[in-house]
């Protein structure tokens, strides 16, 4: 089962490739794994953008981010600029990415109080790279330092997850309860 949940001092979160991540209260988040986590943050005079693509494979799919607390007011300000980005694009294929992708925020905190944000986007595009970096870039090529410096400081960690939708089938007969009349 994929998801997200709460356990007594640890977030577990199915990770791209399968396994679960689980972090406790005191740690720290792995290492990404190639092309799913966040980008280092960027050296001086070198690209803002990361190059690594994050693509689905699944009709739907998932990103999580998890979000330094002090630093929440900088990541929306960059949600803000991506909302605004796929918005304005005219790139139809951005402008088809932006069709099905949603953005929340988790109510509960999470260990270390942590900040959850998650992508949902549904349907995927096949194909696509929804990593923010190239889009951002594309929209505000003078800004995208600025922008990508508020990003790297304020996410501890990310997780791309594919979703395949579970197609209802019939229930099975229920066995009859003795004592009770059909």
């Amino acid at each position: 089962m994929v998801g997200v949940r709460t356990l007594v001092g640890s977030l577990v979160v199915a990770s791209a490739i399968g396994a679960p991540v689980v972090l406790a209260a005191d740690q720290q988040p792995p290492p990404p794994v190639p092309g799913q986590g966040p980008a280092t943050p960027a050296q001086p005079g070198a690209p803002a953008a990361p190059t690594q693509p994050r693509t689905f494979s699944a009709p739907a799919g998932v990103l999580f981010n998890t979000v330094r607390p002090e630093r929440v007011a900088d990541f929306e300000k960059v949600v803000a600029y991506l909302q605004a980005a796929l918005e304005k694009s005219t790139d139809p294929s951005v402008r088809e990415m932006a069709k099905g992708w949603r953005v929340f925020k988790a109510t509960e905190t999470g260990p270390g109080g942590v900040v959850l944000y998650v992508y949902l986007i549904d349907p995927t595009m096949a194909g696509a790279d929804y990593g923010i970096g190239k889009i951002l870039a594309d929209a505000y090529p003078d800004q995208i330092n600025q922008i990508w410096k508020l990003y790297t400081g304020a996410v501890t960690g990310g997780t791309l997850v594919n979703l395949t939708p579970v197609k209802p089938v019939p229930p099975p007969p229920l066995a009859p309860v003795p004592g009770q009349k059909p």
